[in-house]
């Protein structure tokens, strides 16, 4: 007999083991123990990773890995697209394909219309980019030291493309959120000129978050556009599209949420749509769609089709206890070592600008060749993985990005490796 996948395993998850609900409920990331949730819970979530062990793997920021029952049901659409290949996708592909961008959608608090699925935030964003057409000669667009690099190419590549200055602005270290509302503030009363503004939501370098949605508001008060990196803030935090309240946001699937690699989304508000050029690749007389702005060719079917999974997944643990658990993990080791002599962490304390991912340097220690020759020696002598950043206006950096598969003992062991170097 033929093996036929259940049509609803990929639409609703229901191949996902059922995650126990911990009684209580967390009180916040301020507390260890409350934001820990119950260890039980916790300890039954990381059962669902298959985790190396050759390292403690503090460098989850690459991307997200799939939880077991999430990378089964993406076997399975691995086996079943394989196996019907064009017979599937030319026919019943394209409702389960728009049933898993609405599973997506609803999470994100959006309307169907105004999302569609790309291989990443850097092409989403990359759309957005170079594809906002009320750009004219003469104005005027910004970015900061903490964006990610491939976008900061993009802003800096519409100087050529559209005619327009380029600015780059340094974001204040140490940051407080009324000192970040006010260095955006500065640049717009600066530069009567500027029309456009990349705000990146969770920094890829630091860790530190922006107050975006307040920081958007005034752009929107002088008439500028603002376009937003929610790649490592949506499913690290506890947010959702909606409460950006921006016009346009580009997003991964496979960092927090733990879909499979080669899964990203772009939003577009309807009201914003035109504001955005189509793909050259696609014909003008296609349908004047927020899936028009992308052309991405021939994908892994597969790995969209397996959101409703990973969605399903993230459900069982809950928006709220996932961001409070990923900032205590962080605040676990932070706490142990930011009053430290000889430290710097990089990330403030005030849990609105951070969630899990911090990054810390040694005092002096500011090129990436320190940098890079700290991350090696917690991974030799330690066997603690993490990654060095570079790109800040004051120097390279080692980040630190925790997982829902670490523990508390693995916070304290990096702490205690940080404390050992200094």
């Amino acid at each position: 007999m033929r093996h036929v996948v259940d049509r609803r395993l990929f639409l609703t998850g229901a191949a996902v083991l059922p995650i126990a609900r911990a009684s209580a409920s967390p009180a916040g990331p301020s507390s260890q123990g409350a934001a820990a949730g119950d260890g039980l819970f916790w300890k039954h979530v990381a059962s669902q990773y298959d985790v190396t062990r050759d390292v403690i793997q503090l460098e989850n920021g690459n991307w997200g890995m799939m939880a077991r029952p999430v990378l089964e049901a993406y076997q399975a659409n691995v086996a079943r697209v394989n196996r019907d290949t064009s017979y599937y996708t030319r026919r019943g592909m394209l409702a389960d394909w728009r049933a898993a961008r609405d599973a997506l959608a609803a999470e994100l608090h959006v309307a169907p219309n105004e999302v569609a699925f790309t291989r990443n935030a850097t092409e989403a964003l990359k759309a957005l980019i170079l594809g906002y057409n009320r750009l004219t000669p003469g104005d005027a667009v910004l970015y900061a030291d903490l964006d990610y690099d491939s976008m900061q190419a993009c802003m800096e590549s519409l100087k050529a493309r559209r005619g327009v200055s380029v600015l780059r602005i340094a974001l204040p270290e140490p940051a407080t959120r009324t000192s970040l509302i006010e260095t955006y503030a500065q640049a717009m009363a600066a530069n009567p000129r500027l029309k456009l503004i990349l705000l990146t939501q969770c920094s890829h370098r630091t860790g530190l978050v922006l107050p975006v949605r307040e920081i958007a508001a005034l752009a929107r008060a002088r008439g500028i556009a603002t376009i937003v990196d929610a790649a490592h803030s949506w499913g690290q935090l506890d947010m959702t599209l909606a409460d950006l309240d921006c016009d346009y946001v580009g997003i991964n699937c496979h960092k927090w949420l733990g879909a499979p690699l080669g899964v990203g989304a772009i939003h577009i508000r309807r009201a914003a749509l035109s504001a955005i050029d189509r793909d050259a690749a696609n014909p003008a007389a296609d349908r004047d769609t927020i899936e028009a702005r992308i052309h991405t060719g021939t994908v892994d079917f597969a790995a969209p089709l397996t959101v409703p999974a990973a969605l399903a997944f993230q459900a069982g643990i809950g928006r709220k206890r996932r961001a409070y658990r990923l900032a205590a993990l962080r605040n676990r080791w932070v706490d142990q070592v930011r009053s430290f002599p000889g430290v710097e962490v990089l990330t403030p304390a005030d849990p609105a600008l951070h969630g899990g991912i911090t990054s810390f340097r040694l005092a002096g220690k500011t090129s990436t060749a320190d940098n890079v020759t700290l991350a090696r020696t917690l991974l030799d002598r330690f066997g603690i993985f993490t990654v060095h950043r570079e790109g800040l206006a004051s120097g390279a950096c080692v980040r630190v990005t925790p997982a829902l598969f670490n523990t508390m003992a693995d916070m304290d062991a990096l702490a205690r490796a940080v404390r050992a170097l200094v």
